[in-house]
């Protein structure tokens, strides 16, 4: 059952991402997590098959949204992804542009764009991107789309001027989300290696520890739904 403490604070709602298997799916689900992401980018370690994802969805209950994440990919391949493993949201890490993404909004689903404090697409460029649900905030310094594990300076996310509601990711833990809480001020936060003994295999001590940091980080404005 979900952790009804996530739901009645001003705390930010939460995403693990990165999830290979049905078992650790509904462990992250049962300890609180508001949305789970499976990866279709081949060059990640956490990429996953058609038949996985449809699996991880297929078990999540309805008040757990799935989100598939895509770099560059064409709106024929997510929305194959989509229809084939019923995704209720897309995650755009590349540098897509703002008429893909208000393509995807046009097919009822939650749409996060990807921007970048040292990258490209940068934060600067927000306003652009009107039709999306959400704007997904990391640093870009690593080799591949995403966090790499990397801490940075999460209070450059907190600058960001826009009614979208943001999710702040890269180099989340247990021992830092709460600082990252502070300094940012997101609406939700994304976590994946930050709770893996391994790439892909989440680790279920780190993520409940995550879970009960991110319990204790209540903010004084109300966060911004998006999951």
């Amino acid at each position: 059952m979900k952790a009804v403490k996530m739901i009645f604070k001003n705390i930010p709602q939460v995403k693990i991402c990165g999830l290979t298997s049905v078992e650790t799916a509904i462990q992250c689900v049962e300890l609180g997590a508001d949305a789970i992401g499976c990866v279709f980018y081949p060059k990640s370690p956490r990429n996953i098959t058609d038949a996985q994802a449809k699996e991880i969805c297929a078990a999540l209950p309805p008040d757990v949204v799935s989100v598939g994440v895509f770099v560059n990919e064409t709106f024929e391949f997510i929305m194959g992804k989509v229809e084939h493993c019923g995704l209720k949201a897309v995650q755009l890490h590349g540098v897509e542009p703002p008429e893909f993404v208000s393509r995807l909004h046009n097919e009822n689903l939650i749409v996060i764009k990807g921007l970048y404090i040292e990258g490209n697409p940068s934060t600067e460029q927000a306003s652009q991107f009107k039709d999306a649900s959400a704007f997904l905030i990391e640093c870009g310094r690593g080799k591949l789309p995403g966090g790499n594990a990397k801490a940075w300076n999460w209070r450059l996310a907190g600058g960001l001027k826009t009614d979208y509601p943001m999710i702040l990711a890269g180099g989340l833990t247990p021992d830092n989300v709460c600082h990252a809480i502070a300094a940012a001020l997101p609406d939700a936060v994304d976590v994946s290696s930050g709770v893996e003994s391994a790439p892909g295999q989440k680790d279920m001590v780190k993520a409940a520890a995550f879970m009960d940091a991110v319990s204790r980080c209540e903010m004084k404005q109300k966060p911004k739904r998006i999951f």
